[in-house]
């Protein structure tokens, strides 16, 4: 989904134009990247905990000469889910279990024993293919 997609949904939940409603989006993202580069952290109740985070140097090898090359260090964001965003992602994982095991017995269940009654498919089902 992209903030565009956003903004419409908003926008028609709850009667306010997309502008006005990707003015106060586009707020919201700004006071969270704010929040970061000020404080190094932001906590959003029942959504997660975003936070600045320091990657030490390091040294490294570059893959394609087998060369060590050193990595300086760097600052990244990193997000902690809140405890309603793992249980609903839970429960999507949970249903996609269920539909998996519900796809694979259909599957088993649609595949019949092999009939005896047949006739030969085939010259050497029939006898005709050879020595025995």
């Amino acid at each position: 989904m992209t903030k565009k997609e956003i903004v419409k949904t908003i926008s028609e939940e709850i009667g306010l134009t997309q502008l006005k409603t990707k003015e106060i989006v586009q707020k919201t993202f700004d006071a969270i990247v704010d929040t970061l580069v000020e404080d190094q952290r932001i906590e959003l109740r029942n959504f997660g905990v975003f936070e600045v985070k320091r990657r030490a140097a390091r040294k490294a090898r570059n893959p394609r000469t087998g060369e060590k090359v050193f990595v300086p260090e760097k600052f990244v964001v990193t997000f902690k889910p809140g405890k309603e965003m793992e249980e609903r992602v839970r429960e999507l994982e949970r249903r996609a279990a269920e539909e998996a095991e519900a796809a694979h017995r259909a599957a088993s269940n649609s595949a019949t024993p092999h009939d005896q009654s047949h006739s030969p498919a085939t010259p050497y089902e029939a006898g005709a293919g050879g020595t025995a």
